[in-house]
């Protein structure tokens, strides 16, 4: 078999054990920090009870990479259309493979940045005591705000616009075509900066139900896939959006 044959294969082979190696470390990092906490429950005298998770996750060193993993982990999924679409580019010619690792490159270094920016966040938000050790908010004020905020973004233009981009990537290719391994780069880094400006919201959800909670993860990887689709994300945004903002009232609710 010619070698080109054999690196169309090879690429998607390994987008997806990137996927797949991200999900596992999640895994890992999130069974690890649940053994320590138990280890850490079984002492006799009690006093370092959870000492050793929240050393673990308190730490801007071990936030920062946590969270670019979750970039990979979960926004790696939602980009299989964009590549798909770049991959029939190539297939008509105008396309490279090095253009296509250049995409896959510049999308996930724009989502890496995204992450570390959020780590920050999750640092200043557990300084001030808006979250647990585990990622999760321990306020129903700040649960409330952001599902509020959430589910009031999934009505705006800005959400719309952003959305299209992902939606119709091949409308985004046409208008913003470079070739080569750079300019592949570009171009993903440019629909990264749409899908970020998209996703954020739902992405920073993550600190109502746990930074690490696993069940979390799926589901909104689940959400901003399908939310892309062209067919079935239309009937999405809308409706999520009222279920976050009566996820806020339901919060609001339990504090009167």
């Amino acid at each position: 078999m010619p070698a080109q044959a054999l690196l169309r294969p090879a690429l998607w082979l390994g987008f997806f054990a990137v996927i797949l190696w991200a999900w596992w470390l999640m895994y890992a990092m999130t069974a690890g920090m649940g053994m320590t906490l138990t280890g850490s429950m079984k002492m006799a005298d009690g006093m370092s009870m959870g000492m050793g998770q929240s050393m673990a996750m308190t730490s801007p060193g071990v936030l920062i990479p946590m969270w670019v993993i979750m970039m990979a982990a979960m926004m790696g999924p939602t980009f299989v259309p964009t590549a798909r679409t770049y991959e029939d580019l190539i297939g008509s010619g105008a396309g490279t493979r090095a253009g296509f690792i250049g995409l896959i490159a510049g999308y996930l270094a724009v989502w890496f940045g995204f992450g570390a920016a959020i780590a920050v966040a999750h640092y200043g938000f557990l300084r001030l005591g808006l979250l647990s050790n585990m990622g999760g908010s321990t306020s129903l004020l700040f649960s409330a705000v952001l599902l509020g905020v959430a589910g009031a973004y999934q009505f705006t233009k800005v959400k719309d616009v952003c959305l299209g981009k992902c939606r119709t990537p091949m409308t985004y290719f046409l208008g913003h075509w470079r070739g080569g391994l750079m300019g592949g780069a570009r171009m993903g880094a440019g629909i990264g900066a749409y899908c970020v400006v998209c996703c954020w919201a739902i992405m920073s959800l993550g600190f109502v139900g746990g930074a690490m909670n696993l069940i979390w993860m799926g589901i909104a990887t689940l959400i901003m896939t399908l939310e892309k689709l062209p067919d079935l994300g239309r009937w999405l945004t809308r409706p999520l959006g009222v279920a976050f903002l009566a996820a806020a009232a339901w919060h609001l609710s339990k504090l009167i």
